[in-house]
């Protein structure tokens, strides 16, 4: 019996860290689903996993080792938290106004929004993410089709060297957007943390992302619940450059005590329309 339950665990252990690999990172509950078993087991797994040296865990799950530096491909990171990010969607696309200049960044959660804008009214759309461009390309497309006119009259790709999460970024993109100015900015990101503040484990698109916020009026950053006290090798942003937060209720009490402190405004999806800062 005890061979047969040491098999057991070596083969979830091993589908563990195919997924963490895969996925470039894996949450507890969402083991314990596909697994059948308990949260303990599930610790217990990713803490042999760690002693070995190839994982890393982190606040309710895990992440390669050397997650820092590590950058999950968007396929990858677009399977993850994904009701999450719709509601967060929804949340931040009320933040866009008819008419209005605004920026996304690369990422699944801008991506998600963008899904979210094509129908306000004379957008002017600047991206450095080919994902989020093609959304508003495909509803050009079908409005044209259909003989409607485009919600968003203008988008602009800042070109660059191409991530592997399908944003540009670089010195091409970096002078692109130097020289714009927007109403808006929705930022996704890797890691959001009260020490690091924003964080990316690209350095060149730590630098993109950084002409991005000195370029807004109003920097709004989309980011799920797994994002918090995530840090990647480069910090771009401080959180006290952050107008407005938007992320979804699995953020902890903890964390939304620390945020408001800092930001004018925290917005939890589903919940409150946010907390504003006197």
């Amino acid at each position: 019996m005890s061979d047969n339950q040491n098999l057991l665990a070596e083969q979830r252990r091993a589908l563990i860290l195919d997924e963490v690999r895969r996925r470039g990172g894996v949450r507890v509950n969402e083991l314990t689903r596909k697994l059948n078993v308990s949260d303990m087991t599930v610790r217990r797994d990713l803490d042999a996993l760690a002693r070995q040296g190839v994982v890393e865990k982190v606040h309710g799950g895990a992440v390669p080792v050397g997650a820092s530096t590590h950058e999950p491909g968007f396929e990858a990171k677009s399977s993850l938290e994904l009701s999450a990010k719709e509601d967060i969607a929804r949340a931040a696309a009320v933040m866009a106004v008819p008419g209005s200049a605004i920026a996304l960044s690369g990422g699944t959660t801008t991506h998600a929004l963008a899904r979210h804008l094509v129908d306000v009214p004379d957008l002017t759309v600047v991206t450095n993410s080919v994902r989020v461009a093609d959304v508003f390309h495909t509803a050009q497309r079908a409005g044209a089709a259909s003989g409607q006119r485009n919600a968003a009259a203008t988008v602009v790709l800042t070109g660059g060297v191409r991530t592997p999460s399908d944003s540009l970024v670089g010195p091409v993109a970096d002078q692109a957007i130097r020289s714009l100015h927007f109403d808006v900015l929705f930022l996704g990101v890797h890691g959001i943390s009260a020490e690091a503040g924003l964080s990316t484990p690209n350095l060149a698109e730590a630098e993109t992302n950084r002409r991005f916020v000195r370029s807004a009026r109003r920097v709004v950053v989309v980011a799920d619940h797994t994002k918090w006290g995530t840090v990647g090798l480069s910090s771009f942003a401080r959180l006290e450059e952050v107008d407005t937060l938007v992320t979804d209720a699995g953020l902890p009490a903890g964390a939304r005590e620390e945020i408001a402190e800092r930001l004018p405004h925290l917005v939890v999806a589903g919940e409150s329309s946010g907390i504003p800062k006197e």
